[in-house]
């Protein structure tokens, strides 16, 4: 069974439109943050500076997210990360998102290993595909 990371992030006021729900496009911040903590966990270090050092750009391919509950000021949103795949090129997590243990809201995000120079897709490195898989087992 694969193990899940979970981040605890509270909506704030400023997340939120006028009628105090949360505005929809901070969702993808909320999830990209998880994800970043996810990698930072993996590498025991911060996962900009470690996907950096290895060669990559790690910019997002493809992002969805399916609202099942809306989400609002003071709300305790608790998000699990899991790495879903790593493919050639890119790596991909499903996130859900609770409230009270209560599911708000489920995601996938994938993100592609470029080449910092060219912008062109290059092998996920062994390294990232040691620490993502590594947290795993």
């Amino acid at each position: 069974m694969k193990k899940e990371f979970v981040v605890q992030r509270k909506v704030r006021f400023g997340d939120c439109d006028p009628g105090g729900i949360l505005y929809t496009p901070r969702i993808g911040h909320f999830i990209v943050e998880a994800i970043i903590d996810f990698i930072s966990a993996c590498f025991g270090a911060p996962a900009e500076r470690s996907m950096f050092e290895l060669g990559i750009a790690p910019p997002a391919r493809a992002f969805s997210v399916e609202f099942l509950k809306p989400m609002v000021w003071d709300d305790e949103l608790m998000i699990h990360v899991r790495l879903k795949e790593i493919r050639n090129s890119a790596f991909v997590f499903t996130l859900n998102g609770f409230v009270k243990e209560e599911k708000v809201f489920s995601a996938e995000f994938t993100q592609v290993c470029v080449d910092p120079e060219s912008m062109r897709p290059v092998p996920v490195p062994e390294k990232m595909r040691e620490v993502l898989e590594g947290f795993e087992r």
